[in-house]
């Protein structure tokens, strides 16, 4: 299978217009060099992502912020100094920098700082390249536009045979970045995470609203989908939901202390919520490789990463259809 050595060699082929995976503390990225046009439009067509959908620049440390940012709210550099690296992208007033072809045509541009290693190597690399600090990589995660994202090399293969791949084990996290949109006075989550709204809130000392206008990655209705169809449903309605359905076809997710209803195929078993949002993904994979027609998941209580897994799991179905 196709692999990357190491980040210098990551970073290089980055450098050369190349698209890389590269392991992130949430998910598998798409990797591309942010400030290279013709990289940027291979990342679309490679995805079959809509021109207008921006994409999450990943960028060293906070020092970066205003090479790709300009008029940059207090809250915001707060945040940051929190945050960071970590699983939390900041939507700001984008710098003549950030093209068109990475923010989607809009004013704002999304940054962040991944917390993972391997990635945090690969643009130390780049940057010694590029003789620049804030060299920037365009990552989305590393499948299908709307698709499952991917958690570990062998999902993104699974799409992408012949992409190399900077193998940096499974994902820690497991879901995607929170977003923040902190071009207005008070921050707007936009994407849920595994840094909550009264996480930022506490950060902040600001009222956190959630949804806003700006397009953001993850965002739309229909999307982390597998082809089997999803049912999202509490957990007082698992037997008589099960009861209508195919167990031979039918996966189950749940956290590990609710049963699974009989004849049904279990595709994990969680303990808490953290490795609910761990395993979610890898279960949505196994059952499309498993053939099953439907999952039946409850999610975990919604509070903390579980409304971020609630949320993925309301758009994925969302894009299915179920018998």
């Amino acid at each position: 299978m196709p692999r990357i050595a190491n980040p210098e060699q990551a970073a290089a082929a980055l450098w050369a217009g190349k698209l890389v995976a590269l392991p992130t503390e949430t998910v598998y990225g798409l990797g591309a060099l942010a400030d290279d046009p013709a990289a940027i439009a291979s990342l679309y067509t490679a995805k079959g992502r809509p021109a207008d959908h921006p994409v999450i620049v990943h960028i060293a440390d906070p020092a970066c912020l205003d090479a790709w940012a300009t008029d940059i709210p207090t809250y915001a550099r707060t945040l940051a100094q929190t945050y960071w690296p970590g699983p939390l992208t900041l939507v700001l007033s984008r710098s003549t920098r950030a093209r068109d072809d990475c923010t989607g045509g809009q004013n704002s541009v999304a940054l962040r700082v991944p917390a993972h290693q391997g990635f945090q190597q690969v643009l130390a690399s780049l940057a010694l390249l590029a003789d620049d600090a804030a060299a920037g990589i365009a990552a989305p995660s590393a499948n299908r536009f709307g698709r499952v994202s991917p958690t570990t090399p062998e999902h993104v293969l699974a799409e992408f045979p012949d992409l190399d791949v900077l193998d940096g084990g499974a994902c820690d996290v497991g879901v995607e970045s929170t977003i923040v949109d902190c071009t207005g006075a008070e921050p707007r989550i936009l994407r849920a995470g595994a840094i909550t709204q009264a996480d930022v809130s506490e950060c902040t000392g600001l009222n956190v609203h959630v949804g806003g206008s700006v397009r953001a990655p993850g965002t739309l209705t229909h999307h982390y989908a597998p082809e089997a169809g999803v049912l999202l449903i509490e957990p007082g309605q698992v037997d008589r939901i099960a009861r209508d359905l195919d167990p031979a076809s039918t996966g189950f997710l749940a956290l590990a202390n609710l049963p699974t209803p009989p004849g049904l195929t279990r595709l994990a078993s969680p303990v808490d919520s953290d490795a609910y949002a761990q395993q979610l993904y890898a279960a949505l994979r196994r059952a499309d490789d498993l053939g099953l027609r439907t999952v039946i998941a409850v999610p975990p209580p919604h509070s903390g990463v579980g409304i971020a897994i609630r949320e993925r799991l309301e758009r994925a179905a969302a894009a299915t259809q179920t018998p």
